[in-house]
């Protein structure tokens, strides 16, 4: 079962071993009554609101129309897009799990090769796909296309749009 909702009270009963914890969570009692008395693996982390589907679907309009004018498919932009305005990482690894690398990114470039200890080793970027992003991150990423388009002489989301975007971003973070 997963569940969203706080920690409501802390105890450290005297001479005991591990802390008692409360939590308030949004589910039925019936649906928790089963748990009651068990063992269970218990793991939590602090709740994060989810990116609107609103600035979700500008970007990938926005996509779209670079997509069209310049004759590409809108995953090939999106890739594109995710190089020059996204969030990466460098790595260095062994020649041969190049291709394995390449399975577990979004998007990888192959950008040197050094040796490490007489070992040859390629010099990667590797880049998160924007479901990975923050709401600043996010936006980030929709203004360097807003950027693209409004250099490629496309029409862009309206001001009062991006503002609505951008503002629903910063609330949900």
């Amino acid at each position: 079962m997963k569940a969203r909702g706080r920690v409501t009270g802390l105890e450290i009963p005297f001479r005991a071993e591990y802390p008692i914890i409360s939590f308030e969570i949004q589910a039925s009692p019936e649906d928790l009554e089963k748990y009651k008395n068990k063992d269970l693996d218990i793991s939590f982390v602090q709740h994060r609101a989810r990116r609107s589907l609103d600035a979700n679907a500008c970007l990938w309009a926005c996509l779209g129309d670079i997509a069209k004018a310049i004759n590409q498919d809108n995953w090939s932009v999106y890739l594109l897009m995710l190089e020059r305005y996204g969030k990466f990482t460098h790595i260095l690894v062994k020649p041969e799990v190049v291709e394995a690398v390449r399975l577990q990114w979004r998007e990888t470039k192959i950008v040197g090769e050094t040796k490490v200890d007489g070992k040859p080793m390629v010099q990667m970027l590797c880049f998160f796909g924007s479901s990975t992003y923050d709401s600043a991150e996010f936006s980030r990423l929709l203004n360097g296309v807003i950027s693209e388009m409004q250099d490629m002489h496309l029409e862009v989301p309206t001001s009062a749009e991006m503002k609505a975007i951008l503002a629903s971003l910063e609330k949900k973070e």
